[in-house]
Formats: structure tokens, sequence, C-alpha cells
């Protein structure tokens, strides 16, 4: 069976552990959308991984990771990224196909989202100024690079000397020299020549011959352009409509959709977060679950679950069931509590409103459980939760709709519990903990 898993908050929910926990059932782990903004972090045998281009199942010899036509790539990165790898040990070798339709991160992008966010003042975006949204910005105006383009010579040189020179007329005191930038991705398209194949139908045959695949989303729902809370949000599409677009794959090809959400909320940059705490309540969980950027270093804002957040989750990408990460960040607190709507003025709202108004000026409306003192951190076994352990997994089951399958108690591959008789159980019957 294939699955996909995606966030289903506002990223860095921990989809990184998840992914790399589970590949050892599939033959293929591809990536659908997103760039080197976003940072999937694996702790193996207590050394930090962090993966920001390439998929979470590239550290199990055994499988092959795709990256789709959904992605923007920075070849730099993605270099970069292969290179720290091997000194770890991990050999990228042939486990690697890159879409030939996938668009490509060019040193003006970067330019440009500088830019941007600079041109927005107080509106800023908070985005990470990698050149992600620009990139995406030239794919939809049709003026954008592909993989495939880096093959024609004569096609590339027109298009990036064109190109170059329209950047240099908007960005005033920009002196980038096309011809050296014209040689330098001609050089990249011979490195990268080895990986490059078509990989719609790559997985299409891969599917066809019972070889399972995973499908690895980044970010967060709440992050999605078109369904997040616009316009602080990424520039693709991170729920699940973006594995078909981004891969080139039929919705009949995904058997199974497994959310991955925090145990609390985080998320990074500008907007509305209804339940994010000031003070030393938020340092508390950004303390203790170290919540900074594992690709920028930034604090992430942090508050209590949002039950409404996930709910919207669970509808737009048809949630079969939840991962839940950091469970044992929350060890040691006296009382936990769980926002299950917002009071607008007289009225409450169950929803999440596509406004950023109403959210901005919504209270949430918390339900209050008991805490716990006994430690949940490296439990593998749902038994051996604390009773009110289980009961706040059992109460963000009924206010969200959905089963957790999935329970994250620790950083390590190990610290996790696969619940009996869940969705995830019966999707990785075979799952062993490495």
């Amino acid at each position: 069976m294939n699955i996909a898993v995606l966030g289903a908050q506002w990223g860095d929910e921990g989809k990184g552990k998840v992914v790399d926990l589970l590949t050892p059932q599939f033959a293929v782990v591809a990536r659908y959308q997103g760039g080197h903004n976003a940072g999937h972090t694996v702790y193996v045998d207590e050394t930090k991984i962090i993966l920001r281009l390439l998929p979470s199942g590239i550290l199990h010899s055994h499988v092959t990771c795709a990256i789709g036509n959904g992605v923007v790539i920075d070849p730099q990165a993605l270099f970069a990224e292969i290179e720290e790898l091997g000194r770890l040990g991990y050999d990228v070798g042939s486990r690697l196909v890159i879409s030939e339709k996938a668009h490509l991160i060019l040193p003006y992008h970067r330019e440009l989202d500088l830019l941007s966010e600079a041109r927005r003042g107080e509106r800023k975006i908070g985005t990470t100024s990698r050149g992600i949204g620009p990139a995406y910005e030239d794919k939809i105006g049709r003026r954008g690079i592909r993989v495939c383009d880096l093959a024609d010579r004569t096609a590339l040189e027109v298009e990036i000397r064109e190109n170059v020179q329209a950047r240099n007329r908007l960005i005033k005191e920009s002196t980038l020299d096309w011809r050296p930038l014209f040689d330098q991705m001609l050089a990249y398209g011979e490195r990268l020549k080895p990986w490059v194949a078509d990989v719609s139908l790559f997985l299409a045959r891969t599917s066809a011959a019972g070889r399972p695949i995973l499908f690895e989303g980044a970010q967060g729902t709440l992050l999605d352009i078109d369904h997040g809370t616009y316009p602080f949000v990424t520039s693709s599409n991170s729920t699940i409509g973006g594995v078909c677009t981004g891969l080139g794959v039929s919705p009949k090809m995904i058997g199974g959709v497994l959310g991955v959400v925090k145990a609390y909320s985080t998320r990074v940059g500008e907007g509305p977060m209804p339940t994010e705490l000031h003070g030393a309540s938020g340092d508390r969980l950004r303390d203790g679950g170290k919540e900074f950027g594992s690709v920028t270093g930034r604090p992430r804002r942090c508050g209590w679950y949002d039950a409404v957040v996930v709910r919207y989750a669970a509808r737009i990408n048809g949630l079969d069931s939840v991962a839940l990460t950091k469970l044992d960040v929350l060890d040691g607190l006296e009382s936990i509590n769980v926002c299950t709507g917002y009071r607008f003025g007289k009225d409450v709202v169950t929803e999440w409103p596509a406004d950023l108004n109403v959210l901005a000026k919504s209270e949430p409306i918390y339900e209050t459980l008991p805490g716990w003192s006994t430690p949940t951190s490296g439990v593998r076994r749902y038994e051996d939760l604390p009773r009110e352990a289980q009961r706040y997994v059992a109460f963000l089951e009924e206010a969200t709709g959905v089963p957790v399958s999935i329970v994250s108690t620790g950083s390590g591959r190990r610290d996790t519990i696969i619940r009996e008789k869940s969705a995830a159980a019966a999707w990785f019957d075979a799952v062993t903990r490495p």
C-alpha cells in the first residue's frame, strides 16, 4: 500500500522522524513539494541529521528516493546536502531520482526574495529568503528554468540571459552577469544527469510492480498556498492534492494518509496563531521541545494544541490517522489546555475561518486537562504511559475526530509507540524498531 505522510499544523511537526521510522517497509520515498526551506530532522544513534531537499528515506540503504516536479531545487544546496550525508557515511549513489520537470532556484531568485520581504515592511511574511517563492513565481509566470532545460545549451543560454537582464533591471543595484551563471548551470546539468528521469513514469512502474511508495510532504497544512493562513503561507501545495500535482501520480495511488501533529502547536514566521503563549509558558514549551528552526535557527512561536486546526487538516487531507509527536515535552505540567473553538465577539467559531481578521480577533476556547508527573520520555508501549497522558491522547482523538496511531515520546527512532490495532499497525504490520 502507498501512503502519504504530511503535516497537519504549521510545519515542524516531526515528519522527518515519522518518515524515517516507517521507511523500512517501503521501496521508494517521494517528496512532492517545497524546497530547501523545509528541514526534516532525524536522530540516528544520537547523531542529528537535517534533511532539506532529500526525502527522509535516504538514510536507508535499500530505499530509492524521488524528488518530484512540485519541488523547486537549488542545485548548490542539493549537492551540499549530498556531500554532507557522504561525510556522515550515507552514500546516495544511484538511489536518487530527480524529476526532469522540477524547476530550479537560481541566484537571482534569492535576491528577489530578500527584496520582496524588505518591501513589505511591517507586513512581512517571514520567508526564509532562500528564493523559494520567486522560483515558484517564475514557474507560474512561465519563465522558469527546469531540470530538463539544462540539457539544451542553446535554449538555456537565451533563457538565462533574458532572465538575468530582466532581474537586473528590477533590482537596480544588481550587477549579476549571466555568462558565468550560464556556465555554472551547464556544469550543474552534467552533475545532475545521472539522477534525472521521468518521476511520474518511475512511480507508476514502481506501484504497478507492487513495490510500496511513501509520499513525503514538507511544511504543513496551514502553510498551504491555497488552504493555509494566506498570505502567511509557503508557495506550494503542502496538502494532499500536492501529491498528485507534484509527482504526476493518480489519486488512486494514495492508499492512506497519515497526518503528523505535535502534542502542542508551533509556527515560524508571521501570521495569526490563536493559541500562542507568551512569557514563561511559551518559553517552557520552546525550551523543552527545542523549538528552533532546523534550517533558519529562528525560535518557533509555541502554544497549546489547537483542535480546530487539526480538524481542518483532517477534512482537507482526508486523514486516516495521526502520528502525535513530542508528547514528552508536556511532562511535568500540572494542567494542559486544548483549544476546541474560538470566541469571536458573541459568536463561537468551531471551523477554520478564511478571514484572518476573524482569526486575529478571536479568543481560544479551552478545555483543561490534568497533566502528569511520571515521565513519558522513551516509553515504547501505550499501556506504560501515565493514565493522564492516555487520557490526553484520547481527548485529542475525540476533539479532532481522527485516531492516533503513532505516539512519539522522544527524538530517537526507538522512542516511538505504534498502537495495536491502529491504522498505522495495519499499514505497517511488519515495522521493526531499528
